[in-house]
């Protein structure tokens, strides 16, 4: 027998003998105990042999070891063990003692903290507890956490123009943004600053796309952009929509404004507060009628030479309205690029059969249009037909009104009327006379009548329909038949009519497209 083996003989008579100790609760031997370190320790010099009897000891070895109750090490300088702390936190643990809450804020902030940590139920039941202590608990909360000291204050006059601005950049100070909310002025005149950008390049190595208009200067831009909303207002106003210095332009030139808001084309300058014609269009004279035929102007009037709109409208700003902007949205104005649609819907009865008995009576739905189109000169065209939009709007101008249309497609038009229009007003300071004391906002309408004797005069109230829109609602005030023979006058009944609403219109003839969107 080797070395080796009289060892593990030796190790395997000691486990045994303390393992019939341990069943038979004797104490262990001491010296038994004394010898098991020695021999785990001259075990630790066995060499590594492939022996299955020296794995099985091995085992047996390692299942004493896990038998043994061995008190755990002590660690008395970690002191007492804390959770919740994060690396790098270097200050003292305080020991956090959970109080009940007492007062309306305690429960406030222990709802708050229910919520962070995803308990809701007592989180709500904790935030009704507070208010039922105090109405106004979460205004103490904001002041405890949130002061206003805690936030620094925004100085009143800011530098709009910094010095690492470009030269043409122009100065808000120049530029009223009066009649708009205080947080759209601040983002207004924080695009002074900005410039136009140009398209990023596609990739990281290859070279930016050029933006020719980038480089032209704030005078030239303001040209291109006077002539643009000339052209079209409605276009000249979607150009804020495509960069920031872009619409800093669009909302404080004031010189394009102001061309807009005095100019013919869509302007002030093209309004009539006074009749400009007759009503089949030919211009006023002398000759006793003078197309006032339902009013009460005189040939004196006719005669005299209307005021000059477009100087007149310069007084309005800033008196009546702090910028020519505001003076182009809020003024009532008729608009000429589209058309006025009211669309009537109501119900009667219809006729019992006579031929049976019926458990319900018939209900027929009856729709009807009524379109109004005026004209810069003073004209207009008004028509009541059953036919849809889409029928009328491609023939609604001057050469199908009064045609044999017959069975062509512009047929509806038969019954078309030709008018003129005015507004009331002008409401000019320090000329109210202008107006004759009428209330500004009226516009009213003369048409001919169903039959050569009659004429027919609606009188309509501008307003507005709609969020961000203007001047897209007429409303009905009154609406009268005049007989010429009898100098009588009739009204219609109301009961069924509804607002004309304003619809864009882009061309008019075949193949028309109505916008409705503006």
């Amino acid at each position: 027998m080797t070395s080796t083996e009289a060892e593990l003989e030796s190790f395997r008579q000691q486990w045994l003998q303390e393992v019939t100790q341990k069943t038979k609760g004797a104490p262990q031997n001491t010296a038994t105990s004394n010898k098991i370190p020695q021999a785990s320790s001259s075990r630790s010099h066995v060499p590594k042999t492939s022996n299955a009897s020296a794995v099985a000891a091995h085992a047996r070895h390692r299942s004493v070891e896990e038998v043994d109750d061995v008190e755990p090490h002590s660690y008395p300088d970690l002191g007492e063990v804390q959770h919740g702390r994060k690396l790098g936190d270097t200050s003292k643990p305080s020991v956090s003692t959970s109080k009940e809450p007492v007062s309306a804020l305690d429960h406030y902030e222990k709802a708050v903290e229910k919520e962070s940590q995803g308990t809701l139920g007592e989180s709500l039941n904790l935030y009704r507890r507070a208010f039922k202590l105090d109405a106004n608990v979460d205004k103490l909360y904001k002041k405890k956490h949130f002061p206003a000291s805690a936030f620094p204050s925004k100085s009143k006059t800011q530098n709009v123009n910094p010095s690492n601005a470009s030269v043409t950049v122009p100065n808000t100070a120049h530029h009223s943004l009066h009649g708009l909310s205080k947080s759209l002025q601040s983002m207004i005149e924080s695009f002074a600053s900005f410039h136009i950008e140009g398209e990023p390049a596609p990739t990281e190595f290859s070279p930016a796309p050029p933006c020719p208009i980038a480089s032209i200067p704030d005078e030239i831009l303001a040209e291109i952009l006077l002539y643009s909303a000339i052209d079209d207002i409605a276009s000249f106003v979607r150009l804020a929509q495509v960069c920031k210095r872009l619409a800093y332009l669009v909302t404080t030139e004031e010189r394009i404004w102001k061309r807009i808001a005095t100019g013919l084309e869509v302007g002030f300058e093209a309004m009539h507060y006074t009749y400009a014609c007759r009503i089949d269009g030919k211009p006023l004279g002398d000759d006793g009628e003078g197309g006032y035929i339902l009013g009460s102007d005189s040939d004196d009037e006719v005669k005299a030479e209307p005021p000059a709109l477009g100087s007149l409208t310069t007084l309005l700003v800033p008196s009546v309205y702090p910028t020519y902007r505001a003076l182009f949205r809020q003024r009532p104005r008729v608009r000429f690029n589209g058309l006025y649609i009211s669309t009537v819907n109501y119900t009667r009865p219809g006729a019992n059969s006579n031929n049976g008995i019926l458990w319900n009576s018939p209900i027929h739905i009856v729709t009807y249009y009524r379109y109004l189109r005026f004209f810069r000169n003073g004209q207009c065209i008004s028509l009541l037909t059953t036919s849809e939009p889409t029928d009328v709007v491609p023939y609604l101008h001057m050469e199908q009104v009064h045609k044999n249309h017959g069975n062509l497609p512009s047929a509806p038009m038969k019954d078309a009327l030709l008018g003129r229009w005015r507004l009331s007003g002008p409401a000019i300071p320090g000329l109210e006379e202008e107006g004759n004391g009428e209330k500004e906002g009226m516009l009213h309408i003369e048409t001919d009548g169903a039959h050569p004797k009659y004429l027919f005069k609606m009188v309509l109230s501008m307003g507005s329909a709609g969020r961000g829109a203007r001047n897209n609602k007429l409303s009905w005030d009154g609406y009268w038949s005049y007989n010429r023979l009898t100098d009588d006058w009739a009204e219609f009944g109301r009961k069924n009519e509804r607002p004309f609403y304003w619809s864009r219109v882009k061309s008019y003839g075949a193949g028309v497209v109505k916008d409705t969107s503006l």
